[in-house]
């Protein structure tokens, strides 16, 4: 069997990709045109606070502590932190899916939902609707 190597390029080609640079997460992350391919790829960030939202759900709806002061106070971490992430666990279903689905736009980032939002899942998909596909 023979392999035959191709000869060197003599010419430099120059390839050109238009992106934005955005900070998501405290972290920055190449935003790609709208018309190009997007692969799925979850916020590391908003998925964790998702999930401790609905642990410390659970938590508080199961006794295992009485209050949310109760609960912080066991986490080490802010009562008013624990009540902001806890909103969370009052997001549309379909909201949370695409999150966890790595689906929600760049404008959807931890601060960003642990902002006042409408309790009605109608109401909040028209608040996020920028950020979800």
């Amino acid at each position: 069997m023979t392999c035959t190597v191709p000869a060197p390029a003599s010419e430099t080609m120059t390839l050109q990709l238009p992106f934005r640079l955005v900070k998501r997460g405290g972290r920055k992350e190449i935003l790609l045109p709208a018309e190009a391919p997007q692969g799925r790829r979850s916020d590391s960030t908003l998925v964790k606070a998702l999930g401790r939202a609905f642990r410390w759900k659970r938590l508080l709806e199961t006794g295992e502590f009485a209050t949310i002061g109760e609960l912080a106070a066991h986490e080490r971490i802010a009562h008013s932190y624990m009540t902001r992430v806890l909103r969370l666990t009052l997001l549309a279903p379909d909201i949370v899916e695409a999150i966890l689905n790595g689906q929600q736009g760049p404008e959807m980032t931890l601060p960003r939902a642990l902002e006042p939002f409408p309790a009605d899942w109608a109401a909040q998909r028209s608040h996020w609707r920028a950020g979800l596909p």
